[in-house]
């Protein structure tokens, strides 16, 4: 009997994301032959970023304006896989723009009538994201299996602090009284339990029911707060893109104004109104318990309805 071929497709600015679905694999890595495909862009995000560069990318990824990137393999192209996963973060409420690059390419092909597990790592907001990477699935005819979301299990302000320091410092390890940025390690190291179930249901032939077992073992925690505050944040977010863009493409001096101002709200947002917006969220989620109720299940499920964010 031969192995099941397993394809990880991906996009990783800091690696996370490859520690992520190796451990996932990790007990089934001798059982399956797994072939790797980085998506990179022709020009490459550098960690750490330069802040003004950083938000300066916010508009295209939000109105998903592809960027070049580089061909996968034709040897990968070429191949026959089982399953694919396929691995991403979020930037701005939405698919890292690398991400949304390739689902619009004609290299996305390789998804057409592929068997895909979604695995995601970000700090906190995906729901929109996956909406998006639903959506060009969609259009690709790729058959969503499942979907697994690792997000940083700190409070939120300490996780944006942290991020800052990984992003804008290129610091990932703790420091003072800061912990490690991004993904707790236990919580990677536990994503191995997903291992084994993934690959009972791909060799029996029975990956319709697999997202209703990675459910059962945690595979996502959403909370209502989330929808709620991630509804508020693609509104602004798309307002303040065709603003900026208004000024010009990527790295125009135009826009850079522009793309200041974003920077210093957002940050304002984030550390002085987030208190008050959480507030209203909690009365909004009062006001809105069935529909939030009906919506968490919706986002955790792998249906695709336009719109519903």
């Amino acid at each position: 009997m031969m192995k099941p071929r397993v394809l990880v497709l991906y996009y990783s600015q800091t690696g996370q994301m490859l520690d992520i679905v190796n451990n996932i694999l990790s007990d089934v890595k001798d059982k399956v032959t797994i072939d790797y495909a980085l998506i990179e862009p022709v020009k490459p995000y550098k960690l750490p970023w330069k802040p003004n560069e950083f938000f300066d990318v916010m508009p295209e990824t939000v109105q998903l304006i592809p960027v070049e990137l580089k061909p996968l393999p034709q040897e990968i192209k070429q191949q026959e896989y089982d399953l694919v996963i396929f691995g991403y973060t979020s930037w701005f409420v939405n698919p890292s723009l690398p991400i949304s690059s390739f689902l619009q390419s004609k290299d996305a092909e390789i998804l057409s009538g592929k068997n895909v597990i979604t695995v995601i790592g970000c700090r906190n907001m995906w729901l929109h994201g996956q909406e998006v990477v639903k959506r060009y699935f969609k259009d690709l005819k790729a058959n969503l299996v499942g979907n697994i979301v690792l997000t940083d299990s700190n409070p939120n302000l300490i996780s944006v602090l942290t991020v800052i320091r990984w992003m804008f410092k290129g610091k990932k390890e703790a420091s003072g009284m800061l912990p490690a940025a991004g993904i707790q390690e236990q919580d990677m190291k536990r994503a191995s339990r997903f291992g084994m179930p993934i690959y009972r249901h791909l060799t029996e032939n029975k990956l319709a029911l697999l997202h209703k077992e990675l459910l059962m073992l945690g595979a996502i925690h959403l909370k209502s707060g989330l929808i709620v505050l991630e509804r508020r944040a693609i509104t602004n977010f798309r307002k303040w893109s065709k603003f900026i863009r208004d000024k010009g493409g990527p790295g125009a001096p135009e826009r850079l104004g522009r793309v200041v101002l974003f920077k210093r709200l957002l940050i304002v947002a984030i550390f002085i109104l987030s208190p008050i917006s959480s507030f209203t969220a909690f009365i909004q989620m009062q006001l809105q318990k069935r529909k939030l109720l009906s919506d968490r299940e919706y986002f955790k499920s792998l249906d695709y309805e336009a719109n519903r964010l």
